[in-house]
């Protein structure tokens, strides 16, 4: 059997893997999100029991590996009486360990609204959710959208580990489809483009959000503009 014709049978089950890897992708990052804005949120409190909370989590989750705490949660918990499924479990190890880092980007994000805005909001007598909500955020929000992006192209290929706890995701698939060709070359290579093509499709994404954030605040070029621009033009214009 020649490798396209092995590729050609391996298709259906390479579909479900790249389904269950995107599975992994979008519930690891709706989760890392939330708990971003939480514990980024909470790390800024002038309460020491809220922001120690929150700074212990984060520089835990951040300070252990990700392969470690998927094993802990797949095959520790079982011994103490909670069992897991395969799907949640890994979308939990990554929500948590790529929340950890986004709280950070979260922060540091908030920190680098100005002082000026702050005060001004404090001046329209706004209240902590009020300014929250229509003066720091919004500024943050466009601050933050490129180092997200970065942690979302990591957490997606950070769903490789998910084949260490019996998913058949696409690195799965993969390694399968090489046992049946042989050919560690040719399947890898597959791989390496189906992953590179995902991480494009969610940077082209990301960074759609970041050219309407930026433009709402008044910054950089419309999306139309950005997409019919040069990639260095582009990056020009739509800087602040």
């Amino acid at each position: 059997m020649s490798n396209l014709d092995a590729l050609r049978d391996a298709l259906p089950a390479i579909r479900e893997g790249v389904v269950v890897t995107l599975e992994l992708t979008v519930g690891g990052a709706l989760l890392a999100f939330v708990l971003a804005l939480v514990l980024g949120i909470a790390a800024r409190f002038r309460n020491l029991a809220v922001r120690g909370g929150a700074r212990v989590l984060i520089e835990f989750f951040r300070g252990t590996s990700l392969l470690v705490q998927i094993f802990w949660l797949f095959y520790v918990l079982p011994l103490l009486g909670y069992k897991l499924d395969p799907v949640f479990c890994g979308i939990l190890a990554l929500g948590l360990n790529y929340g950890a880092y986004g709280a950070e980007v979260v922060r540091g994000a908030l920190n680098a609204v100005p002082r000026a805005q702050f005060e001004a909001a404090v001046a329209l007598n706004f209240s902590p959710w009020q300014r929250m909500r229509r003066v720091l955020f919004p500024q943050a929000w466009a601050l933050m959208l490129p180092s997200l992006t970065n942690l979302l192209v990591h957490l997606l290929k950070g769903t490789a580990l998910a084949s260490y706890i019996t998913l058949h995701d696409l690195t799965y698939e993969i390694g399968t489809l090489r046992k049946t060709t042989g050919d560690t070359l040719f399947s890898f290579g597959i791989g390496l483009l189906i992953y590179f093509v995902l991480a494009y499709l969610l940077t082209l994404g990301m960074n759609m959000l970041e050219t309407r954030a930026k433009r709402k605040l008044g910054r950089g070029a419309t999306l139309k503009e950005v997409l019919s621009l040069a990639p260095d033009d582009a990056h020009a214009k739509v800087a602040p």
